[in-house]
C-alpha cells in the first residue's frame, strides 16, 4: 500500500510509519510519500518530531493519506542551533530566539532583519529609510558601549562570519539612503531556512569577543531526501507611502508668510519672495508630498529551486531574481540576483560526512542623489509646475529650484558577495566525532554619486562644476575551526564536551575619490575627463583573529543540566601585551516538570524549567590600528614632496572591552503545552569602555584612544507567551506574543565633567538621553519661544542651560502574532508595538514664517491663539528674538514627544492547493501585506525612523504564487 503524508498544507519528509508490534518501518520521501508492505488488518503508526503519534488501520484499503496534527508538547525536543553545537530547546540553558522560513516568507523584505521585527523579545529593530537598500538598526538587549559604532552583534552565515559594516566611504553616501549601503541587504531572505539570535552570556560566550553584543545565526535552506523536486515561488509587490505630514495650504501658507512680513515691519515683499508678491500664482495649491514621493513602488520576485537525494546525498540549487522600484518620479530600481548551492553527503556507515553551501549573490542599486522627502514637506504649496508644456523641466524664469532636478544627479551601487562553507566530520568511534569547518567570505562594492551641472537652475549664474564621487571597497576573509566532540552516556548522566580551535583572517581595502571640472555630463562618469581627481581616502587594513573554544555540558536524570563554555580570544587589534583574554560563561537549568512529584501528582503543568546563567564575554569593535601610531598623507606638498601627519597617538595599554551578563528565566508549559509562558530578566554590565581620553591641546591631539572605567547597565523583563487557542480537525488558531521592557544606565563615568562626552551623557541615566534646553511656554511681550535659566545669569547659552534630560530609548516593544487555519485557509498576521519618546515636527521645521512650509498645527501660533500656542510670533527671519528662539526650540524638550505606536506589521492569507488533487503536485497561492495600519500620536510623519529627510516605510500589497512539482 502507499500513501501521502501533510501537514494539511504541505508534505512531510522524514515522517516514520510503522506497523504496529512488528519491526517493518519506512520513511517518507520528499513529498511525504510512502510505500509498505502490510497485511489488511495491521495498524499503521505515524510519528514525527513536533506532530501528534497518529494509529491508522490498516482496513484492506490500498491508498491512505494522512494529515498530521502539530503537538506542542513535542516541540520541545526541536534542535535549536547555538552556533558550534546544537540542543534540544527542552534542555537548554541559555537565551535563544528563532524564526524559521515560514515566518520569513510572509513578509516581502530584503533584509532578513526587517523580517524579525516584532518576533524576538530582547531584539529591537528600527528602519532607517523606505527605500531599497537602506538600512536597519538592531539592539540585542540594548547598548553596551558609548561608543555609537560598537554595538552591533556578531552575523554568522552557515558557520561563516558576516562582516555588518559596509565597504562603503562614509564620504561617498546617498543621502536617499542615509548613509552607506547595508552589507545585510546582500543576504538572499527567501534562502533562508531558520534565523537564531544568542542573547545571554550562557549561549554567545563560546563566541567570546565576537559576542559581546550578542550573536545572529543565519542558516540557508539545505537539500533533503526524496524524488528530485522543482520549487517555484513568484510574487508581486506595489507599494505606497503609509503616512502623511498634515501640512499648511495655500491660503494657510500665505497667510503665515504675510503676517510674518508684518510683524518684521514689512511693508513691500522683496524681490526673492516670489511665494507671495506675486510672481507665483496665490490660487495654485499643490500637494508636494503625492507630486515627489507619491508614486508607486513595484517588487517582482521570481524563485526557483531543485532539490531532492537520497538518504546519502542530498542536493539543493536555488536562484533568485528581485526588483524593486521607488515611489519618486522617473525610472529608480534596485535589482538583485542570487544563486544558493548545497550539498550533504554522509557515508553508510555514518562515520563519515561533508556538508557545502555556497551562496552567491549581486545587487545594483540606482537610486536619485537625494532622498525628495524633505522638498515634499517643505517645498510652498503654490510652487510653480514640475514640467513645461514641452516636458522640460520648469524653473520658472530662474524663480523656482525644481526638486526633480535633483534626479539628474544619481547614486549607483553594484555589489557581489560569495559566501561559501565546508564543514566535514568523522566518528573516530563511538560518540567521538573530528570536525573542520571551512569557511570564505568574498565581498566587493562599488559607488558612484554624480552632480552634473543639469542639477543647476539654467537662470543660476554663480559658478557650478560637475562633480563625481567614487569608491570601492573589497573584503576577504577566511575561517577555519578544526573541532572534536565527545558524547557519552554514563548511567543516568550524558556528558556533551566540545573543544575547537579559530583562525579567523580579513582584510578590506577601500579607496575613494572625487573628481570635478567635466567639460560635458556625458562624461561624468569618467575620472579622465575630470579637471581634477582627488583621493578622499584609499586604506588597506587586516584583522587577524585566533580563539580556542570548548564547551563542557552535564544531563543528570535529564532534570539538572549545567552547561559550561569558554574562550581564549586573540585579537589584531589590541597591543602585544593585551592582544589575549580570557571569557566564558556557566548556564544551568532544573527541569522540574521531570520530577516524579510532578509527573504523577499534577495535570496542568506539562512543562517546567528554571535556567540561569552567568558570564563574561569581551568587544573588539573598535577598528583596526587603534592602538599603533598612525599617520596619513598630508595634503600639503614641502618642496614638491608628500609628507606624512601623526594621526593617531600610541597606547599600549590599550585592551578589550568587558561585558558581565547575568541571567535567571522560567519556563512553564500548561495542558500539555498548548499554553506555554516564558519570563527572562537579565543583567548586562558593559565595563573597561574603549573611548577618546581627552588631551590638552599641547599635544596636538584632542584625545586619545583609551580604557575608560565606566560602566554602562543593561537590565530588563522579557516575556514570551504562545497559546493554543483552538485546536480542531478543520480549525485552529494559536497566538504568540513577546513584551521587552529594557532599561539603559550609564552606572558610573570616573571624570565625565572633563570629557569630550560631558554634554552628552549623564551618571544614573540612559546612553539615549538628550540633554535639552526646558521649555517653558511663549514670552508675551516679545512672541518668542522661551526656556528655563537654569544657572540665572538672564541668558541662555548651550553650556549652561541645557540641563533638562530627554530619554529616547524605548519603555517596552514587543509583538502580538496570531495564525488562524481552516482546512485550506490560513491566516497570520503580526501587530509590533513600541513604547518611547522621539523628535516630532518642531525638530525639523523651519523657521515658522520663512520661505518653507509648516506642519498644519503651526497656524496655532502666537499672538491668536495666546501663549499657550504651538508657534511663536511669525518671522521672516528679521527678528532676532525669534530667530534664537526657534534654533533653541529645536534644541529643547519641546521637539520631544510621544512616538509610541502600535503597528500592523504584517498579514499573510494563504491558500493552499488541495494535496488530493495530484500526488506530486504541491502549491499556494497567497496574498499580503506589510505596514497596513499605525496607530500613534507622533506628531510628524513615521514613528519608526522619525525623520522629516528620510522615507518612511511603505505599506505594501503582495500577490504571489508557490508551485511544487
Amino acid at each position: 500500500m502507499s500513501g501521502i503524508v501533510t501537514d494539511g498544507t504541505n508534505p512531510l519528509p522524514g515522517v516514520s510509519i510503522s506497523v504496529k508490534n512488528q519491526r517493518n518501518t519506512v520513511i517518507t520521501d520528499f513529498d511525504g510519500k510512502f510505500t509498505i508492505t502490510v497485511s489488511p488488518d495491521a495498524n499503521l503508526i505515524f510519528t514525527y518530531i513536533g506532530f501528534k503519534t497518529i494509529e491508522i488501520p490498516v482496513a484492506r484499503r490500498l491508498v491512505i493519506n494522512v494529515q498530521m496534527n502539530q503537538d506542542q508538547t513535542t516541540l520541545q525536543e526541536v534542535k535549536i542551533n547555538a552556533g558550534y553545537y546544537s540542543v534540544r530547546d527542552s534542555e537548554r540553558t541559555g537565551s535563544i530566539a528563532k524564526i524559521k522560513a515560514a515566518d520569513i516568507e510572509k513578509q516581502p523584505v530584503n533584509n532578513p532583519l526587517a523580517a524579525m521585527q516584532g518576533r524576538m523579545a530582547g531584539v529591537n529593530i528600527t528602519q532607517n529609510t523606505g527605500l531599497p537598500g537602506g538600512g536597519f538598526n538592531i539592539q540585542i538587549r540594548g547598548l553596551n558601549t558609548i561608543r555609537g559604532d560598537g554595538n552591533d552583534p556578531l552575523y554568522i552565515v552557515n558557520g561563516v562570519p558576516y562582516s555588518s559594516q559596509s565597504l562603503g566611504d562614509p564620504t561617498v553616501s546617498a543621502a536617499a539612503i542615509s548613509g552607506v549601503t547595508n552589507p545585510l541587504n546582500n543576504l538572499n531572505v527567501s534562502d533562508i531556512e531558520s534565523i537564531e539570535v544568542l542573547k545571554d552570556a550562557d549561549a554567545t560566550a563560546i563566541y567570546g569577543s565576537r559576542g559581546a553584543n550578542g550573536v545572529v545565526l543565519i542558516t540557508t535552506k539545505k537539500g533533503r531526501s526524496g524524488e528530485t523536486r522543482f520549487n517555484l515561488n513568484a510574487f508581486t509587490t506595489v507599494g505606497k507611502v503609509a503616512r502623511k505630514m498634515d501640512l499648511m495650504q495655500t491660503n494657510q501658507y500665505l497667510s503665515m508668510r504675510a503676517e510674518a512680513f508684518a510683524n518684521d515691519g514689512i511693508t513691500e515683499y522683496p524681490e526673492g519672495a516670489y511665494d507671495i508678491n506675486g510672481t507665483w500664482d496665490p490660487n495654485r495649491n499643490t500637494d508636494w508630498q503625492k507630486e515627489l514621493i507619491g508614486g508607486t513602488s513595484y517588487i517582482q520576485s521570481v524563485q526557483a529551486s531543485i532539490s531532492g537525494g537520497n538518504k546519502n546525498t542530498q542536493f539543493l540549487l536555488s536562484g533568485t531574481y528581485h526588483k524593486e522600484t521607488t515611489v519618486f518620479p522617473g525610472d529608480f530600481h534596485y535589482g538583485k540576483g542570487s544563486i544558493n548551492s548545497s550539498i550533504s553527503h554522509q557515508s553508510d556507515d555514518k562515520r563519515f560526512s561533508l556538508n557545502f553551501s555556497a551562496a552567491y549573490s549581486g545587487d545594483k542599486n540606482t537610486l536619485p542623489g537625494r532622498d525628495l522627502t524633505s522638498g515634499a514637506y517643505t517645498l510652498a504649496p503654490n510652487a510653480p509646475e514640475l514640467y513645461n508644456s514641452d516636458g522640460s523641466l520648469n524653473w520658472e524664469n530662474g524663480t523656482f529650484i525644481n526638486p526633480l532636478s535633483f534626479l539628474n544627479g544619481t547614486y549607483l551601487t553594484t555589489s557581489q558577495n560569495l559566501i561559501a562553507n565546508a564543514v566535514v566530520s568523522y566518528n573516530l568511534f563511538p560518540g567521538l566525532e573530528a570536525k573542520a569547518s571551512i569557511g570564505y567570505n568574498d565581498n566587493r562594492l562599488s559607488q558612484n554619486v554624480t552632480s552634473p551641472l543639469s542639477i543647476y537652475s539654467p537662470y543660476d549664474t554663480s559658478e557650478h562644476e560637475s562633480t563625481l564621487f567614487v569608491s570601492t571597497g573589497t573584503g576577504r576573509s577566511y575561517i577555519f575551526e578544526p573541532q572534536l566532540s565527545y558524547q557519552k552516556e554514563l548511567g543516568d548522566i550524558d556528558i556533551n564536551f566540545l573543544v575547537g580551535t579559530t583562525f579567523q583572517n580579513q582584510k578590506t581595502t577601500k579607496l575613494a575619490q572625487s573628481a570635478f571640472g567635466f567639460a560635458s555630463d556625458a562624461l561624468i562618469n569618467s575620472l579622465a575627463a575630470a579637471n581634477t581627481v582627488t583621493v578622499l581616502n584609499h586604506e588597506v587594513t587586516e584583522y587577524n583573529y585566533n580563539a580556542l573554544f570548548g564547551r563542557l555540558n552535564i544531563n543528570w536524570h535529564k532534570k539538572y543540566i549545567v552547561n559550561l563554555t569558554g574562550r581564549r580570544d586573540g585579537s589584531s587589534r589590541f597591543g602585544p601585551d593585551n592582544r589575549f583574554a580570557n571569557f566564558g560563561a556557566v548556564g544551568a537549568a532544573w527541569l522540574f516538570s521531570n520530577e516524579d512529584i510532578i509527573k504523577e501528582h499534577n495535570s496542568i503543568i506539562s512543562f517546567g524549567k528554571l535556567r540561569g546563567s552567568y558570564g563574561i564575554t569581551g568587544n573588539d569593535q573598535i577598528g583596526d590600528y587603534q592602538y599603533l601610531d598612525t599617520y596619513k598623507v598630508s595634503p600639503y606638498l614641502y618642496d614638491g614632496v608628500v609628507g606624512l601627519l601623526p594621526s593617531r597617538l600610541y597606547n599600549s595599554n590599550f585592551g578589550w572591552e568587558t561585558n558581565k551578563k547575568f541571567e535567571l528565566a522560567l519556563e512553564l508549559g500548561f495542558l500539555k503545552d498548548n499554553i506555554f509562558l516564558s519570563a527572562a530578566w537579565f543583567r548586562n554590565r558593559s565595563s573597561n569602555q574603549l573611548v577618546g581620553v581627552p588631551l590638552p591641546g599641547t599635544t596636538g591631539f584632542s584625545s586619545i584612544q583609551s580604557n575608560f572605567d565606566a560602566t554602562v547597565e543593561n537590565t530588563g523583563v522579557e516575556l514570551e507567551l504562545r497559546t493554543n487557542n483552538l485546536k480542531g480537525r478543520d480549525f485552529s488558531w494559536t497566538s504568540t506574543v513577546n513584551l521587552t521592557v529594557p532599561k539603559n544606565k550609564l552606572v558610573s563615568f570616573p571624570g565625565l565633567e572633563s570629557s569630550t562626552y560631558a554634554n552628552q551623557l549623564v551618571v544614573g541615566e540612559s546612553l539615549f538621553i538628550k540633554k535639552v534646553f526646558n521649555y517653558t511656554g511663549i514670552d508675551p511681550q516679545t512672541g518668542a519661544y522661551t526656556f528655563q535659566d537654569f544657572n540665572g545669569d538672564g541668558q541662555i547659552t548651550y553650556q549652561d542651560d541645557r540641563q533638562t534630560i530627554v530619554d529616547t530609548s524605548p519603555k517596552y516593544y514587543g509583538g502580538l502574532n496570531n495564525q488562524l487555519a481552516y482546512k485550506n485557509w490560513s491566516l497570520d498576521f503580526l501587530f509590533q508595538f513600541v513604547k518611547q519618546t522621539g523628535r516630532n515636527y518642531l525638530y525639523t521645521s523651519a523657521l515658522p514664517g520663512s520661505f518653507v512650509n509648516q506642519p498644519a498645527a503651526m497656524a496655532n501660533h502666537f499672538p491668536q491663539n495666546g501663549t499657550t500656542a504651538i508657534s511663536q510670533q511669525y518671522t521672516t527671519g528679521q527678528n532676532s528674538i525669534l530667530l534664537e528662539g526657534h534654533y533653541n526650540l529645536i534644541d529643547s524638550n519641546a521637539a520631544y514627544s510621544d512616538a509610541s505606536f502600535v503597528r500592523l506589521k504584517s498579514l499573510t492569507l494563504v491558500y493552499a492547493i488541495p494535496s488530493a488533487w495530484s500526488k506530486t503536485f504541491t502549491g499556494k497561492v497567497y496574498l499580503q501585506g506589510q505596514n497596513l495600519l499605525t496607530i500613534t500620536d507622533f506628531r510628524g510623519a513615521d514613528p519608526e525612523n522619525q525623520s522629516a529627510s528620510a522615507l518612511p516605510p511603505l505599506r505594501q500589497f503582495t500577490m504571489g504564487i508557490q508551485l511544487g512539482f
